[in-house]
Protein backbone atom coordinates (compact mmCIF):
# COMPACT_ATOMS: atom_id res chain seq x y z
CA UNK A 1 0.00 0.00 0.00
CA UNK A 2 1.31 3.43 -0.93
CA UNK A 3 1.93 6.18 1.58
CA UNK A 4 -0.20 9.29 1.24
CA UNK A 5 0.44 12.90 2.06
CA UNK A 6 -2.39 13.19 4.60
CA UNK A 7 -1.01 10.38 6.77
CA UNK A 8 2.77 10.75 6.35
CA UNK A 9 5.36 12.41 8.57
CA UNK A 10 9.16 12.56 8.31
CA UNK A 11 11.50 11.69 11.19
CA UNK A 12 15.17 12.66 10.84
CA UNK A 13 17.25 10.73 13.37
CA UNK A 14 20.47 11.95 14.98
CA UNK A 15 22.40 13.59 12.13
CA UNK A 16 24.73 15.34 14.55
CA UNK A 17 28.05 17.16 14.40
CA UNK A 18 30.27 14.70 16.25
CA UNK A 19 28.83 11.53 14.67
CA UNK A 20 28.44 12.66 11.08
CA UNK A 21 32.14 12.68 10.09
CA UNK A 22 32.51 8.96 10.91
CA UNK A 23 29.47 7.86 8.87
CA UNK A 24 29.95 5.97 5.59
CA UNK A 25 28.64 8.10 2.69
CA UNK A 26 27.58 10.95 4.96
CA UNK A 27 27.47 13.52 2.13
CA UNK A 28 24.72 11.54 0.38
CA UNK A 29 22.81 11.08 3.62
CA UNK A 30 22.93 14.81 4.34
CA UNK A 31 21.94 15.68 0.78
CA UNK A 32 18.99 13.28 0.66
CA UNK A 33 17.76 13.94 4.20
CA UNK A 34 17.85 17.66 3.39
CA UNK A 35 15.96 17.12 0.16
CA UNK A 36 13.38 15.05 2.04
CA UNK A 37 12.94 17.95 4.44
CA UNK A 38 12.52 20.40 1.54
CA UNK A 39 9.95 18.13 -0.12
CA UNK A 40 8.15 17.60 3.19
CA UNK A 41 7.84 21.39 3.49
CA UNK A 42 6.52 21.66 -0.06
CA UNK A 43 3.93 18.95 0.62
CA UNK A 44 2.99 20.16 4.09
CA UNK A 45 4.30 17.07 5.89
CA UNK A 46 5.30 17.46 9.52
CA UNK A 47 8.93 16.77 10.46
CA UNK A 48 10.45 15.65 13.76
CA UNK A 49 14.20 15.76 14.39
CA UNK A 50 15.96 13.80 17.10
CA UNK A 51 19.33 14.32 18.74
CA UNK A 52 21.08 11.52 20.62
CA UNK A 53 22.70 12.93 23.75
CA UNK A 54 23.55 16.34 22.20
CA UNK A 55 25.75 17.31 25.17
CA UNK A 56 28.18 14.62 24.02
CA UNK A 57 27.46 14.22 20.30
CA UNK A 58 26.74 17.85 19.49
CA UNK A 59 23.69 19.40 17.86
CA UNK A 60 22.12 18.54 14.53
CA UNK A 61 24.55 19.48 11.75
CA UNK A 62 23.94 22.95 10.26
CA UNK A 63 22.98 21.64 6.79
CA UNK A 64 20.04 19.79 8.35
CA UNK A 65 19.25 22.31 11.10
CA UNK A 66 18.82 25.14 8.58
CA UNK A 67 16.13 23.12 6.78
CA UNK A 68 14.33 22.30 10.02
CA UNK A 69 12.05 25.32 9.82
CA UNK A 70 9.78 24.86 12.85
CA UNK A 71 10.38 21.12 13.29
CA UNK A 72 10.81 20.18 16.93
CA UNK A 73 14.21 18.84 17.96
CA UNK A 74 13.80 16.11 20.52
CA UNK A 75 16.71 15.15 22.76
CA UNK A 76 17.05 11.50 23.66
CA UNK A 77 19.40 9.03 25.27
CA UNK A 78 17.47 5.94 24.19
CA UNK A 79 18.52 4.40 20.90
CA UNK A 80 14.92 3.97 19.76
CA UNK A 81 13.19 7.33 19.44
CA UNK A 82 10.01 5.60 20.61
CA UNK A 83 11.47 4.94 24.04
CA UNK A 84 11.67 8.68 24.72
CA UNK A 85 8.38 10.02 26.05
CA UNK A 86 8.79 13.45 24.43
CA UNK A 87 9.18 11.84 21.02
CA UNK A 88 6.10 9.66 21.39
CA UNK A 89 4.06 12.63 22.59
CA UNK A 90 5.20 14.73 19.62
CA UNK A 91 4.55 11.88 17.19
CA UNK A 92 1.09 11.12 18.57
CA UNK A 93 0.20 14.82 18.45
CA UNK A 94 0.79 14.77 14.67
CA UNK A 95 -2.00 12.25 14.15
CA UNK A 96 -0.06 10.59 11.32
CA UNK A 97 0.30 6.80 10.98
CA UNK A 98 2.84 6.60 8.11
CA UNK A 99 6.38 7.44 9.14
CA UNK A 100 9.29 8.08 6.79
CA UNK A 101 12.71 7.61 8.40
CA UNK A 102 16.09 9.15 7.56
CA UNK A 103 19.23 9.44 9.67
CA UNK A 104 22.02 7.61 11.46
CA UNK A 105 22.97 4.99 12.46
CA UNK A 106 20.98 2.54 10.35
CA UNK A 107 21.70 -0.55 12.45
CA UNK A 108 21.13 1.11 15.85
CA UNK A 109 18.84 4.13 16.24
CA UNK A 110 17.08 3.91 12.88
CA UNK A 111 16.52 0.15 13.17
CA UNK A 112 15.31 0.28 16.77
CA UNK A 113 12.98 3.19 16.00
CA UNK A 114 11.53 1.43 12.95
CA UNK A 115 11.02 -1.77 14.92
CA UNK A 116 9.26 0.02 17.77
CA UNK A 117 7.11 2.09 15.40
CA UNK A 118 5.95 -1.10 13.69
CA UNK A 119 5.22 -2.54 17.14
CA UNK A 120 3.01 0.52 17.78
CA UNK A 121 1.11 -0.17 14.51
CA UNK A 122 2.72 2.61 12.47
CA UNK A 123 3.60 1.96 8.84
CA UNK A 124 7.28 2.68 8.22
CA UNK A 125 9.33 3.59 5.16
CA UNK A 126 13.09 3.76 5.52
CA UNK A 127 14.78 5.90 2.88
CA UNK A 128 17.82 3.80 1.99
CA UNK A 129 19.78 6.67 0.43
CA UNK A 130 19.13 8.92 3.47
CA UNK A 131 20.41 6.51 6.14
CA UNK A 132 23.83 5.10 6.95
CA UNK A 133 26.19 3.76 9.60
CA UNK A 134 29.91 3.95 10.25
CA UNK A 135 30.36 0.95 7.96
CA UNK A 136 28.51 -0.16 4.85
CA UNK A 137 28.06 -3.64 6.34
CA UNK A 138 26.26 -2.24 9.40
CA UNK A 139 24.08 -0.11 7.10
CA UNK A 140 23.15 -3.23 5.09
CA UNK A 141 22.41 -5.21 8.26
CA UNK A 142 20.15 -2.44 9.55
CA UNK A 143 18.22 -2.20 6.27
CA UNK A 144 17.76 -5.98 6.12
CA UNK A 145 16.57 -6.17 9.72
CA UNK A 146 14.06 -3.35 9.13
CA UNK A 147 12.79 -5.05 5.98
CA UNK A 148 12.29 -8.31 7.91
CA UNK A 149 10.52 -6.41 10.72
CA UNK A 150 7.98 -5.09 8.20
CA UNK A 151 9.35 -1.71 7.11
CA UNK A 152 9.36 -0.74 3.45
CA UNK A 153 12.84 0.15 2.23
CA UNK A 154 12.64 2.84 -0.40
CA UNK A 155 14.68 5.63 -1.99
CA UNK A 156 14.40 9.40 -1.69
CA UNK A 157 12.85 9.82 -5.14
CA UNK A 158 10.50 6.88 -4.76
CA UNK A 159 9.19 8.18 -1.43
CA UNK A 160 8.69 11.73 -2.70
CA UNK A 161 6.94 10.82 -5.95
CA UNK A 162 4.75 8.33 -4.08
CA UNK A 163 3.52 11.18 -1.87
CA UNK A 164 3.15 13.52 -4.84
CA UNK A 165 0.99 10.98 -6.77
CA UNK A 166 0.65 13.04 -9.98
CA UNK A 167 2.44 15.60 -12.10
CA UNK A 168 -0.77 17.64 -12.10
CA UNK A 169 -0.24 18.77 -8.49
CA UNK A 170 0.89 22.38 -8.02
CA UNK A 171 3.92 21.17 -5.99
CA UNK A 172 5.21 19.03 -8.86
CA UNK A 173 7.42 21.66 -10.49
CA UNK A 174 8.93 22.73 -7.18
CA UNK A 175 9.72 19.12 -6.22
CA UNK A 176 11.02 18.30 -9.70
CA UNK A 177 13.39 21.26 -9.34
CA UNK A 178 14.67 19.84 -6.04
CA UNK A 179 15.13 16.32 -7.45
CA UNK A 180 17.10 17.38 -10.54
Amino acid sequence: MLFNQAQAALVVIDIQEKMAPSIHGIDGVIRNAGLLMDCAAALGLPVLITEQYPAGLGPTIPAIAEKARNAPRIEKTTFSCCRTQAFMQALEALGRREIILAGIETHVCVFQTASDLIGHSYRVQVVSDAVSSRTESNRAIGLERMRRAGADVTSFESAVFELLETSKRPEFKQILGLVK
